[in-house]
């Protein structure tokens, strides 16, 4: 494969610091880390980590975990993607990232993305009917891409145990705020123009003047997308969460960019589940759990340890059919399998950047997971041009 040619665009990691079944939490963090300082030296340019509670993932403190990653590397840009609002204050967010941009200047990313708020938008499109009509569209393959039927999450979102994890991550009777608002807060907060209500200035320190860079995240048409575009910051769009709405999101995120402070063009990246192996079949053998693991998490259960795929049984075709979306659109492969798909998703979504998640049972498989596709999109000659 041509390299520069053939792969204009660069590729990042987006690590979830998933916990393996019969290991541990701590190992799932020291495991991140190498990731880290592997991925840093193959040519990826961001390293970016996820917020997620009470599950089998050790990256529940992004803010925490980005110091120990970008203590243990030197050039990679280390970032959130994304702190989930719903559950942080704008002061306390800016005050932890810069922090960190106090310690490493000029390589945090600080990502935002919706929470609570998502989960009543959710609620409400369920119980009004308009989910379920969207739900009805066929699967549609577009310049070799899977575009599958919008997932509606409301069954998912009205379970107890998520419910039980919003509310233990809050004050008792406290509200989240409007994410808008709170965007706008953050900005004002940085930029060291905030206001109260009654008029008192308030300076974050540290937090004021860090070189951060902003980013929002969003998994369709909706308000997100809209706010990053408005705002002239870059945006997000996650394809491996939901990719029967990723198109959509951009498509509403560059219909309301407005030019900026920190962009005077668009810029999207979009994310991928991708298990990379030497050839086809071993890399279906490595990913033979992914749909145990993701169904753990729609069916209400949150992520499990991640299966090991010499002990787990097939999907029963129920099973399947709760996660057939996901299944369908990951990429799973040899390197040029891999790296054919990826440019299919670039080319319908135009992304400027694509963000890579790649989980497996076994670290060492995940390492080289990373490593082949590096070499495949030609990483190294990519970042020396």
């Amino acid at each position: 494969m041509t390299t520069t040619a053939s792969n204009p665009v660069p590729l990042s990691v987006l690590d979830l610091s998933p916990v393996s079944e019969g290991s541990t939490t701590a190992q799932a963090v020291h495991n991140t880390v190498d990731l880290a300082r592997r991925t840093e030296g193959w040519g990826y340019r961001r390293y970016w980590v996820a917020e997620h509670h009470f599950v089998a993932v050790a990256s529940s403190s992004p803010a925490v975990l980005i110091g120990a990653i970008a203590a243990a590397t030197s050039t990679i840009r280390v970032g959130a993607a994304a702190v989930q609002l719903g559950h942080n204050t704008a002061a306390g967010v800016v005050e932890a990232f810069g922090t960190l941009d106090a310690l490493y200047p000029g390589r945090i990313d600080l990502g935002l993305g919706r929470s609570g708020q998502r989960r009543a938008e959710a609620l409400a499109a369920d119980r009004s009917g308009a989910a379920a009509q969207e739900s009805h569209r066929a699967t549609e393959v577009r310049d070799g891409l899977v575009i599958p039927p919008p997932y509606q999450p409301g069954p998912l979102l009205s379970s107890p145990r998520l419910a039980a994890g919003f509310a233990a991550l809050q004050q008792p009777g406290a509200q989240a705020p409007d994410f808008d608002g709170q965007v706008d807060d953050i900005l004002a907060l940085l930029e060291g123009t905030y206001r109260t209500e009654d008029g008192i200035e308030l300076h974050a320190s540290p937090g004021e003047g860090a070189d951060v860079e902003l980013w929002v995240f969003g998994t369709s048409a909706g308000p997100s997308a809209s706010l990053a575009g408005r705002l002239g910051l870059p945006f997000g769009a996650n394809y491996h969460v939901s990719p029967g709405t990723t198109v959509e999101a951009v498509e509403a995120y560059r219909a309301a960019f407005r030019p900026s402070r920190f962009l005077d063009r668009p810029y999207v990246v979009v994310s991928a589940d991708a298990v990379v192996a030497d050839d086809d079949a071993s890399a279906r053998d490595l990913a033979a759990t992914y749909g145990h693991w993701t169904h753990s998490i729609r069916s209400g259960h949150g992520a499990v340890p991640y299966p090991d795929p010499a002990t787990s049984a097939p999907l029963t075709d129920e099973e399947r059919s709760l996660v057939d979306d996901r299944l369908i659109t990951q990429f799973v492969g040899a390197p040029a399998t891999v790296a054919e798909r990826l440019e299919s998703l670039q080319r319908v979504t135009g992304a400027d950047e694509l963000v890579v998640t790649s989980v497996t049972h076994r670290h060492e498989d995940r390492l080289r997971s990373y490593e082949l596709l590096a070499r495949e999109w030609g990483l190294a000659a990519l970042r020396a041009a």
